[in-house]
């Protein structure tokens, strides 16, 4: 239609310019200037024309351009997932995108040369975003340079959206404004995603800080990388010093041994693996600790090992002790058994060497330990019966020297065998003892057998008996025998035992017994 026009305009003209320049030669040019004229009008017309013509089609060319432009600019920005829209230096809108039209509602609306608070009217939900739009604008304005910040848009069905937003303002060379182009990207999926993560971290953070367990991380060089803080309140370790350090390191060579094969199963199958391993504790005691490993897998690459690790310490323990109370069973039940068959030939002897006694006035003394002896293995034979059930200790007063002396007479014939002699030094005063005579006797007979035996013939064992305090008493039996071998000693434990006028525990083969005494270290001492 335009072009219609021009071209009615362009004939019109045409004819007016003919019949008018024809007119005015009739009419007031002189004859002799006729052909003059003429000539002149028609090179004016020509020249008229071809300029009407030439600025026309050059006009066409950047009109055409400028659409293409336009177009261009129109087809990018409407490709873009961000919020695009150009405002004139009033803050008139001069385009938007399609994103940005269907975000405030306004895809039906010609938003072409009006501001915000104009179209404020046309979205009645955005209808408040769009007025602040205005005054975020004003800001951007008056700071004079690019500005960028987090703005939450409300949807109608009741979410939100995040948009990082940057404002660009634009400025003539005079410093007067040109235009503001805006440019909000949704990163509302980043955020969550964000969001999820940190929640994501903080749960795995406080699973591992937390956790009553020891968790550990270790890399492909054997680093261990990261520890959980229930690794120092298990072992006493500082797990900072322990960070950084490669196992081979930390590990004595047979636990590293043990260990590495177990990772090398795990970085090669890529499966679990389980195992026990004796730890030393930071004091000195030794930790039972359940571990699992696992590899840690990124991009379907193996880039480390983790696990954790259960101080099973206690119940080891508890299923060892179990285990020694089933098999203390079974023993009291074979020792209730062995005291009822022993019990019966005793009694014969106990009858005929107290006959002997009745008979033979010389050989009381003699007679007398027998029957001690006799009484002290039927003793025996009853302590094996308290396997089966066991009893409260009685306890009764009794001297320490009669107790040594009655050990003596009854080893000196197992000395002679040996050549050995045994020599004893007792104060005259004599010392009573709250105490269980025969499980003494068993422990003197005990150690005093163990120096015959470790001393050479023709050697010597001293016993001697001292009050060190007004309820103390030391006893020593030294020999000149061999000792123990290094051997031996490592495995045996000194155990260092005093008399003391009132009950006291001592440890002997493991058991609990009453009255302490100074004992010399043999390999039966566990």
């Amino acid at each position: 239609m335009k072009k219609m026009r021009l071209l009615f305009l362009y004939f019109l003209g045409s004819f007016i310019w003919i019949y008018g320049s024809n007119y005015f030669l009739t009419h007031f040019v002189p004859t002799s200037f006729d052909y003059l004229f003429e000539r002149v009008k028609e090179i004016f017309y020509i020249i008229i024309t071809g300029g009407i013509f030439y600025f026309f089609i050059l006009n066409k060319e950047e009109l055409d351009t400028t659409k293409e432009e336009e177009k261009r600019l129109s087809t990018l920005i409407n490709s873009m997932v961000d919020f695009v829209n150009f405002k004139d230096g009033d803050g008139r809108w001069i385009q938007a995108n399609e994103f940005g039209l269907k975000l405030f509602q306004l895809e039906n609306v010609d938003y072409r040369g009006k501001k915000d608070s104009e179209l404020a009217q046309f979205s009645e939900f955005y209808s408040e975003e769009l007025r602040y739009c205005e005054t975020s604008d004003e800001e951007t304005w008056v700071n004079g340079k690019v500005t960028r910040c987090e703005e939450v848009i409300p949807l109608p069905d009741g979410t939100y959206k995040t948009f990082d937003t940057v404002k660009v303002p634009l400025f003539h060379e005079d410093g007067s404004r040109e235009g503001l182009v805006i440019i909000g990207r949704d990163i509302t999926e980043k955020k969550n995603m964000a969001k999820l993560l940190a929640e994501s971290q903080q749960q795995y953070k406080s699973l591992f800080e937390y956790s009553p367990d020891i968790l550990y991380m270790i890399d492909l060089n054997w680093v261990v990388t990261n520890l959980n803080p229930q690794f120092e309140k298990v072992t006493g370790y500082s797990r900072d010093k322990v960070i950084g350090q490669s196992i081979n390191r930390l590990l004595t060579p047979d636990i590293k041994e043990y260990i590495s094969c177990y990772f090398t199963s795990v970085l090669t199958d890529k499966e679990t693996a389980t195992f026990e391993v004796e730890y030393p504790h930071a004091n000195g005691n030794l930790l039972t600790l359940q571990c699992t490993a696992l590899p840690i897998t990124i991009d379907g690459e193996i880039a480390g090992i983790t696990g954790y690790c259960i101080d099973v310490t206690t119940l080891r323990q508890t299923e060892e002790r179990l285990r020694r109370t089933e098999k203390l069973s079974v023993v009291g039940e074979l020792s209730a058994s062995v005291a009822h068959e022993i019990r019966n030939p005793l009694t014969s002897l106990k009858g005929f060497v107290q006959l002997l006694q009745m008979e033979d006035q010389s050989h009381q003394y003699y007679y007398q330990i027998m029957l001690d002896e006799l009484n002290r293995i039927n003793h025996i034979v009853g302590e094996l019966l308290l396997l089966a059930k066991p009893q409260h200790i009685k306890f009764t007063k009794m001297g320490i020297q009669k107790i040594l002396q009655d050990v003596i007479s009854l080893l000196s014939v197992e000395a002679s065998l040996y050549n050995v002699q045994i020599m004893s030094n007792f104060p005259a005063n004599h010392l009573l003892l709250e105490c269980e005579p025969n499980q003494l006797k068993q422990l003197f007979i005990n150690i005093i057998k163990n120096s015959i035996e470790a001393t050479k013939s023709g050697g010597s064992i001293w016993i001697s008996v001292e009050q060190i305090e007004n309820n103390q008493v030391s006893i020593t039996i030294k020999d000149n025998g061999c000792g123990i071998s290094k051997d031996r000693l490592e495995k045996s434990r000194r155990t260092f035992l005093f008399f003391k006028g009132q009950r006291d525990w001592f440890r002997f083969n493991g058991q609990l017994q009453n009255c302490p005494i100074t004992r010399r270290e043999h390999p039966f001492c566990k």
